[in-house]
């Protein structure tokens, strides 16, 4: 099972996809809670230099109730994580975590359905791009 669904986009500057992105995902209910740069970040603390690579935690604050009603710990897999990254030859992939795959291990059948709505919200909003 895959972990994850993506999408690449052609022909788009980097900031322009996190702006879709962003907004595709609010579409569908999500906001951001978090935005990782991991390119300044790895330039910062290692002196590397990476592609543009953004990590945008995102979050439906109804699912997210929902999912914590339903097993108290899960908050350890919250948010959402949806990543928007700069492949070598200049196109953008954004690949989102399906919370099918990331939830498989905990037996809880009211999260399960929880996970499979929000897992089809998050492949509509990379679908959508």
């Amino acid at each position: 099972m895959a972990y994850y669904f993506s999408k690449t986009i052609a022909n788009i500057p980097f900031e322009e996809a996190i702006a879709k992105t962003i907004e595709a995902l609010k579409k569908e209910g999500f906001g951001i809670l978090t935005e990782i740069d991991l390119k300044t970040t790895f330039k910062k603390k290692l002196d590397v230099n990476f592609p543009n690579y953004k990590i945008l935690g995102a979050c439906s604050p109804s699912f997210a109730h929902k999912a914590l009603q339903a097993e108290n710990k899960i908050g350890t897999m919250l948010p959402c994580n949806v990543i928007v990254r700069e492949n070598n030859n200049g196109t953008i992939e954004v690949a989102a975590v399906d919370p099918i795959a990331s939830m498989q291990a905990v037996q809880n059948e009211s999260l399960s359905n929880i996970a499979t709505e929000v897992s089809e919200k998050l492949n509509r909003a990379v679908n959508s791009l």
